[in-house]
């Protein structure tokens, strides 16, 4: 079966409730369950007590209001396992870059986990519902790669996560899966084992996130030709999560999609470009093309007036443009002691 059949029936499976073993095939599942264990010792488990910083709070001081408010939920690469200073958190530049391009005040509300895989996402979407989001931002599944979880049941979980924030009224942004083939303590043929998992994972992710509504970015290999050129700078002492300068790329690609989908672009960008190799697409075709390019977008769209073709839902590829990132900020508790967003403030427009 090839890879874009594969994502198709891995997102299928979880629509329907499938297991989606044999898409992968037991043999490769087998592999990547004696494996991964390896990995983790090679790794370490992250220390529990060593929690990122908080990153949740106000960001954009001195800008306009109403404030876009944005939840950020996931596992360790939506914490910031790793950073010491909030600045360097995820959260924080994610916030920092919205608030700066869109010239608005960014309330952020950060339910990541360290740890985290995708049967944990109902429980973070619950507690940020209370907060009225515009945006949900969400950063899953390389820990359901390395715990060797059923891709059918990722999925399933992800697209169940989206639909409920959407029926709350939030936008949703997905990073999908990054290719753990590049993690360095992987080693052959795991590398191998944990590429192919991880991309078709992604792919599939982007298939459900999208037929639920939502806008999906690929994270790949995070850094792209970037990490293979300076693995120690951007990855931290562990060699598998991100170092603050990791987190600052990987922010950078989320910030255009997260503006995009608030509504908040420069009228060039409201169409696809040619030139940067953006266009229409069958979404299953779509996905397999994201996965292997960092900060590639799809989110759906209408081709004469239909959502669907012969090959199922119309979505757009968009590779935006990354703007210069500013200096983080550190959060405030309160903005000019104004307070929270007031639910009567209404979603960012």
């Amino acid at each position: 079966m090839g890879t874009t059949g594969a994502a198709r029936k891995l997102a299928s499976a979880a629509a329907f409730g499938g297991g989606g073993l044999s898409v992968l095939g037991a043999g490769l599942y087998g592999v990547l369950r004696a494996e991964a264990n390896l990995a983790r010792r090679a790794i370490g488990e992250p220390n529990a007590g060593n929690r990122p910083p908080e990153s949740s709070g106000w960001y954009g001081r001195g800008r306009p209001g109403p404030a876009i408010r944005i939840t950020l939920l996931g596992d360790s690469s939506a914490a910031g396992y790793g950073v010491e200073r909030v600045e360097d958190t995820p959260g924080a530049q994610l916030a920092s870059g919205v608030a700066a391009q869109a010239d608005r005040r960014v309330h952020l509300r950060e339910f990541a986990k360290v740890g985290a895989r995708s049967s944990d996402l109902l429980a973070q979407i619950e507690a940020a519902l209370p907060t009225n989001p515009d945006l949900a931002v969400i950063l899953i599944g390389a820990n359901d790669v390395t715990h060797s979880v059923l891709p059918s049941q990722s999925v399933q979980h992800l697209a169940e996560g989206v639909r409920l924030l959407r029926d709350n009224g939030a936008a949703v942004v997905v990073g999908t899966c990054p290719d753990l083939g590049t993690i360095k303590p992987i080693a052959p043929p795991l590398k191998q084992v944990a590429r192919s998992w991880s991309r078709r994972l992604a792919a599939a992710q982007t298939i459900a996130v999208v037929e639920a509504g939502g806008r999906t970015v690929a994270l790949a290999s995070i850094l792209g030709p970037e990490f293979a050129a300076a693995p120690a700078l951007l990855f931290g002492p562990d060699q598998f999560h991100p170092s603050a300068d990791g987190y600052k790329q990987l922010a950078s690609v989320l910030i255009p999609s997260c503006l995009a989908e608030l509504g908040l672009i420069p009228d060039d960008e409201a169409l696809p470009a040619a030139y940067r190799g953006e266009g229409v697409l069958p979404v299953a075709a779509a996905a397999v093309r994201a996965v292997k390019t960092p900060g590639t977008e799809l989110g759906g769209t209408e081709v004469s007036g239909a959502q669907r073709g012969l090959r199922g839902r119309w979505v757009e590829l968009r590779h935006r443009r990354r703007s210069p990132s500013p200096e983080a900020e550190s959060p405030e508790e309160s903005e000019n002691d104004a307070g929270p967003p007031s639910i009567d403030e209404g979603p960012a427009e």
